[in-house]
C-alpha cells in the first residue's frame, strides 16, 4: 500500500530525474515501485524516524538517519515530504545545505490536511518561492527554489521548567513533540509520576526528555532508559539529560525498544497519530507490549486525552488500573498486574 502522497510522487515520477533523495518520507512501498517503474534513477533517503528508515533499509537504497546527516553523495532531485511541524521544514532544508546546489530540483509534496496549503507563504517567510504543479488525492506537489544556503542552521531551543517542586534545562529540536514548550498533558504527567526507588525505568515516546530527566531527578538510584522513534527526539533527550547533568540511555526505536528484555516501570505521554489521523493501534500495540515487558512488582504510568478510549485498552492488558489525575481535558492511569 502507498500513502496518498506517495502517490502523488508516482503521479509525478516524469519530475524525478538522476540521483533522488527523499526525505523524510512515509514507512510504505514507494522505494520498490519507484524501482520498478524508474529503474534508471539511483534512490537515497534521509529519515529521522525509525520506522521508516526499516521499511526504506533495502539495498538499492542509501539510507541517512544521522539528525546531522554527512551526504556521500551529491543529488539530481529532492522531494520533501511536508512535516507536521513548520518549524521542521526551515530545519530540515538547513541540514539539507551541503547538496542543494543551484541546479538541484526541490520537490514537496504532502496531504492537505497535514497543512502543505500554507507551503507558498512558508516558503516566503524562508526567504523562498513555492510554486504548485499538482493536485490530486486530496495532495498537492510544489516545487520549492530559492538561496537555499542563506538558511540558518538550526538548533536546540533550550527552556527552563519548573514541575513537581523541580527545576530542569530542556533542550528540543523542530520536529519534536510541542517543540520549545511543555504541554499540559505531560505537565499533570509530572505532577503525577510513580514513586520509583530502583530498578529499569522507561520513559516511553521521550520526546525532549523531560519525563525522564525528571524521573532521575527525583529517584537518582533509577536506571533510566529513554526512546523514541524519532531520532530528533533521541538527540534532544541527549541534551537535556546533559543540561541537567543526568545519566541515561537514550534508543530510538519503532516501539519498545528491545533491550532490556524486562522494565521494573514505564512512564509515557504515547503518540496516537500516524501522520495526521488517530490511529488507536499504536497506543493498543504500546500497551500490550508494556504488560508482557512489565516484571510481576512493575505499573505503567500514562497521561492522554481524556475523550480518547484508553480505560478499556488498559483493562485488557493489565489487573489493575487507576485512575491518577484528571484535568485540563486530560487523565492519568496507572496500570499493574497486581490485584
Amino acid at each position: 500500500m502507498l500513502a496518498t502522497a506517495s502517490q502523488l510522487v508516482l503521479r509525478n515520477i516524469d519530475d524525478l530525474s538522476g540521483k533522488v533523495l527523499l526525505v523524510e518520507p512515509l514507512a510504505d512501498n514507494l522505494a520498490t515501485e519507484l524501482q520498478h517503474l524508474a529503474p534508471q534513477l539511483t534512490l537515497s533517503c534521509y529519515s529521522t524516524d525509525a520506522a521508516v528508515a526499516a521499511s526504506w533499509s533495502q539495498d538499492k537504497v542509501t539510507l541517512y538517519r544521522d539528525v546531522s546527516p554527512v551526504f556521500s553523495d551529491s543529488f539530481d532531485t529532492v522531494v520533501l515530504f511536508y512535516p507536521k511541524s513548520k518549524e521542521q521544514l526551515a530545519f530540515t532544508l538547513a541540514q539539507l545545505k551541503p547538496v542543494l546546489s543551484a541546479t538541484t530540483a526541490v520537490f514537496v509534496t504532502g496531504d492537505n490536511k497535514g497543512g502543505i496549503k500554507s507551503l507558498s507563504s512558508h516558503a516566503q517567510k524562508l526567504g523562498l518561492n513555492a510554486n504548485k504543479l499538482d493536485n490530486a488525492k486530496h495532495c498537492l506537489w510544489f516545487t520549492l527554489h530559492g538561496d537555499f544556503q542563506q538558511l540558518p542552521q538550526a538548533k536546540a531551543v533550550s527552556f527552563n521548567i519548573s514541575a513537581a517542586g523541580e527545576t530542569l534545562t530542556l533542550h528540543s529540536l523542530p520536529g519534536v513533540f510541542n517543540h520549545g514548550k511543555l504541554d499540559v498533558g505531560t505537565a499533570l504527567l509530572l505532577d503525577n509520576l510513580p514513586e520509583v526507588n530502583q530498578g529499569k525505568v522507561l520513559d516511553f515516546a521521550c520526546g525532549c526528555g523531560v519525563v525522564g530527566a525528571m524521573l532521575k531527578r527525583k529517584h537518582p538510584d533509577i536506571e533510566l532508559f529513554s526512546s523514541d522513534i524519532s531520532s530528533l527526539a533521541v538527540v534532544s533527550t541527549q541534551q537535556t539529560l546533559a543540561a541537567n547533568n543526568l545519566s541515561g540511555t537514550v534508543i530510538a526505536a519503532d516501539g519498545l525498544p528491545a533491550i532490556p528484555k524486562q522494565f521494573d516501570c514505564i512512564v509515557s505521554n504515547p503518540p496516537f497519530h500516524t501522520g495526521i489521523k488517530t490511529d488507536y493501534s499504536i497506543v493498543d500495540a504500546f500497551i500490550s507490549q508494556s504488560a508482557a515487558r512489565l516484571s510481576s512488582n512493575g505499573s505503567l504510568t500514562i497521561v492522554a486525552n481524556s475523550h480518547l478510549s484508553y480505560l478499556e485498552l488498559l483493562q485488557q492488558a493489565f489487573k489493575k488500573v487507576t485512575v491518577k489525575a484528571k484535568a485540563n481535558g486530560f487523565v492519568v492511569y496507572r496500570a499493574t498486574n497486581q490485584n
